[in-house]
């Protein structure tokens, strides 16, 4: 065999073995997310709220996240009132925690085609949040998928409630991720019943 066809195969033997390097390498997300299940269909006498709250999984690659996704991780197969939570890793998907107390939630209600309009939401959602699509994403703590017996939502939750400009481009991005025309309400976690804005 000549130098020649010598180097020729070394090089193209090098350019397999970093194509092949490159497909096992793990695509890193920009930060971890959790996976958290809440079943309160069968809540237990005098159980503090969030009782339920479990820790499925968290995950920081490509990868990982499509490896959980199709499984057991679509809304639209839980129980009524259960929920499946995506929040950054270190944040519970709580009122109280650090992350959460000072903020609040835009929030969707599925109203037609009620199972598949939530997966599609749910999905399209948690694609853009570890695609880092919304340009806010640090002010974002993460996603509920809520199914209850007569309406599912979305809840979008968020680290602020006072700085209404991040809220609405928060708002106007996700209603463009959800591609709806229904309108979204934000509200503060310490006023839940009251509706602050509306896209």
């Amino acid at each position: 065999m000549a130098t020649e066809e010598v180097n020729e195969a070394l090089t193209a033997a090098e350019v397999s073995t970093i194509e092949t390097t490159e497909k096992q390498a793990p695509h890193k997300l920009e930060r971890k997310w959790s996976f958290w299940f809440d079943n309160q269909s069968k809540p237990k006498q005098g159980a503090a709220w969030g009782a339920s709250l479990r820790k499925a999984f968290t995950f920081d690659t490509v990868e990982d996240f499509w490896g959980l996704h199709g499984t057991i991780f679509i809304p639209s197969k839980l129980t009524a009132n259960a929920e499946i939570h995506m929040f950054k890793g270190g944040v519970e998907p709580k009122w109280e925690d650090p992350e959460c107390a000072n903020g609040g939630k835009w929030t969707y209600v599925v109203t037609s085609n009620r199972k598949p309009a939530l997966d599609k939401a749910w999905l399209e959602t948690l694609m853009a949040l570890v695609g880092e699509q919304f340009d806010e994403a640090d002010e974002i703590c993460g996603v509920v998928a809520s199914v209850r017996p007569k309406q599912d939502k979305l809840s979008l939750w968020t680290r602020t409630k006072s700085n209404e400009a991040v809220l609405m481009g928060i708002g106007k991005k996700w209603k463009e991720i959800l591609d709806v025309t229904d309108k979204i309400t934000f509200t503060n976690h310490d006023d839940s019943r009251r509706t602050r804005f509306t896209v």
